[in-house]
C-alpha cells in the first residue's frame, strides 16, 4: 500500500472515529457533521478536501455514513454501523463509486467518559492507529488526536476538527 493511499485510508478512518465518538455520548450528537479543514492537522498528509459525516444513534452504537473529497480529489464514501463493545466491526469504502482495496477497515472502540473515547483501527489484522476523541462541553466541535503509522513505518500524527452542521 503507497503512503499516500494509507493516509488517504487514515484520514478516513480518522473521520470515522472522529463521528463515532461524537455520538458515543448521546443522542443529542446525531446529525450532520462537517470536517473543518482549515483548523485540521494531517500529518504527513495530504489533507483531504472535504468530509461531511451523516450519524444516527443505534443502540449501544451508531450507524455511520461518511462522504467527502480526498486531496486527489477522488469522492471518498464510507459506511458502517458499530456497536460500542470493543469489537471490530467492519467498515465499507469507496472512491470514485468503485470498491477501495485498503478502505475496508476493522473499527473497534471504547468509551473513557462522557466527552472522550479511544478508538482503534484495523487494516487486515495490522493496527494501522488510535484515536483519542474529546467532545466540546456544548456538543458543538469534537477534537480527534490520532496517532499512528504509514506502511513505511513513517508515524502519523493527525488533530481532526468536526462542526456540527
Amino acid at each position: 500500500m503507497s503512503t499516500r493511499t494509507f493516509v488517504v485510508s487514515v484520514s478516513l478512518l480518522i473521520m470515522v472515529a472522529l463521528f463515532v465518538t461524537v455520538l458515543f455520548g448521546a443522542d443529542m450528537f446525531s446529525g450532520t457533521w462537517k470536517l473543518n479543514t482549515a483548523k485540521s492537522t494531517f500529518s504527513p498528509g495530504p489533507v483531504p478536501k472535504e468530509g461531511i459525516g451523516k450519524i444516527q444513534a443505534v443502540d449501544n452504537g451508531l450507524n455511520v455514513v461518511l462522504d467527502g473529497v480526498n486531496a486527489s480529489g477522488q469522492k471518498t464514501h464510507t459506511e458502517y454501523t458499530m456497536k460500542f463493545d470493543g469489537k471490530d466491526y467492519p467498515s465499507k469504502s469507496t472512491l470514485d463509486g468503485k470498491p477501495n482495496p485498503n478502505g475496508d477497515i476493522m473499527v473497534s472502540g471504547k468509551k473513557i467518559d462522557d466527552y472522550s473515547y479511544e478508538t482503534t483501527a484495523k487494516l487486515k489484522g495490522k493496527v494501522l492507529g488510535t484515536s483519542k476523541t474529546v467532545v466540546s462541553k456544548d456538543g458543538k466541535t469534537a477534537t480527534v488526536t490520532q496517532t499512528g503509522t504509514t506502511t513505511e513505518g513513517k508515524p502519523v500524527n493527525n488533530k481532526i476538527i468536526i462542526e456540527k452542521q
